[in-house]
């Protein structure tokens, strides 16, 4: 076998190879003879076929056959031979036809190649990471969360307030006329909530049971109804019933329903810290770890194979599909619409790969262990969901690859920039969306 390589273009190769026409038709020669021994045709004992009738007969196909397969073996020695490292499937174009092969045949298999590249990691790479503790008076607010998920209501003879619960019919009508979703009897709405458009709730503010109203408000732009978008509508308002909102007290009862057997307030106070300690944890740790992989994918700007952004695209198409109703049609999904972020993930996943290599980290079994039983102590039964892990091959292998991602982000952190910042529980779980720029909001720049 002859193999000649050549870089046509960045990480794509052009690799010729020949395969010996003593190679070819000793191969044949071998799969006919294997053939013969099982081979029935009319006038001849099964087995006891002439060599020459086998050959006339079979011959053309024996000898496609012979050529897939060599073909394949030759190309996986090939690329063994050369040391490359092909990214996706290879092109294969022959050079001789299969009845043109007495002196041999040859072919081109055009692929690209994964690049080689030395991963760099260093101080350029700068992380903020934040330094955040969970205060008595978050815990406190918790507790008021919980309490308020388990609030009553009690019909009221008086007029509504903000916090209330009405019971109300409406109906809705855009220039006159009615419009889909926009009717309901004797539908429940905390005022002040914003479970409607602004100055619904505003408007029911002072209504009592039996009262009839009819308010103005108007879609804002960009409703999600498209038809509505931007359009004054009336509502008739007919109010049932009032509702006060109530609390629940604090006592044994609750408490014991939130799942602490005991029913004290220090250990419920004790279960959620614990469990915002974890979030908390989570939530630093993922932050940290965006960071760094930012840092990666900026510092090594390596080119990344087509062949690997186009399975990348499939993936992410696939995904979005998945969340679509079951007649939508994909056509409309460009390639151009995934490629950036294709690109990036696949480039991102050849840097932590290559260091993964270079620094030789595994994924050893107690790191793959600890990780399942944080991510199992969130649910009721951590045991059960355990279980579920290590009888899924597939799911454990996702485990495994999150434990390497993480050894690479420590191992990237500890060459890293890192600077404090101190912050609140609140904005650590709750940031703040970021302000659009001048060209996401519109406005102009005066000079």
């Amino acid at each position: 076998m002859q193999v000649s390589v050549e870089t046509t273009e960045g990480l794509q190769r052009k690799m010729t190879i020949a395969l010996p026409a003593e190679d070819i038709n000793s191969a044949v020669t071998e799969r006919l003879q294997s053939l013969g021994k099982t081979t029935r045709l009319n006038g001849f004992r099964p087995g006891k076929v002439p060599f020459n009738v086998l050959k006339k007969r079979f011959e053309p196909q024996v000898r496609s056959e012979v050529l897939g397969s060599l073909i394949n073996k030759s190309f996986y020695d090939a690329i063994q031979q050369e040391n490359l490292r092909p990214a996706g499937q290879p092109d294969i174009a022959p050079e001789t036809s299969d009845d043109d092969a007495s002196d041999g045949f040859s072919y081109v298999a055009t692929f690209e190649v994964y690049p080689e590249f030395v991963p760099v990691y260093n101080d350029q790479i700068k992380v903020v990471k934040p330094v955040v503790a969970v205060a008595d008076s978050d815990i406190d607010e918790m507790i008021e969360t919980l309490r308020k998920q388990r609030i009553e209501y009690t019909t009221v003879e008086r007029a509504a307030a903000n916090d209330d619960q009405i019971v109300i019919d409406f109906l809705g009508r855009v220039d006159g006329e009615e419009f889909d979703g926009g009717k309901a009897e004797k539908a429940p709405l905390v005022l002040g909530s914003g479970a409607m458009i602004d100055g619904f709730e505003s408007q029911l503010v002072g209504l009592s049971a039996g009262d009839e109203k009819t308010i103005k408000v108007t879609f804002p732009e960009g409703y999600q109804a498209e038809h509505l978008s931007g359009k004054e509508a009336e509502f008739d308002i007919n109010v049932h019933e009032v509702k006060e909102s109530f609390l629940p007290e604090l006592n044994e009862e609750l408490i014991k329903s939130f799942g602490i057997e005991d029913g004290t307030l220090p250990s419920l106070r004790a279960d959620i810290e614990k469990n915002m300690q974890r979030e908390l944890k989570q939530r630093v740790d993922n932050e940290i770890k965006t960071q760094i992989m930012d840092g990666l994918v900026e510092l090594n700007q390596v080119d990344v194979p087509s062949a690997l952004v186009s399975e990348e695209i499939g993936r992410q198409r696939e995904q979005l599909m998945k969340q679509m109703p079951g007649d939508a049609d994909a056509s409309f999904l460009s390639d151009d619409l995934f490629k950036e972020q294709a690109e990036r993930r696949v480039r991102l996943g050849l840097v932590v790969g290559e260091i993964v290599r270079t620094a030789e980290i595994k994924a050893d079994a107690a790191a793959v262990r600890a990780q399942v039983e944080t991510m199992a102590s969130s649910y009721q039964d951590p045991q059960q969901v355990i279980d579920y892990y290590y009888s899924n091959q597939e799911m454990l292998q996702n485990i495994e690859g999150l434990v390497l991602e993480e050894a690479v982000t420590s191992k990237v952190l500890e060459a890293a920039t890192v600077s404090d910042e101190t912050r609140s529980f609140q904005e650590m779980m709750n940031p703040a969306p970021a302000e659009p720029s001048e060209e996401e909001d519109g406005s102009e720049k005066v000079d």
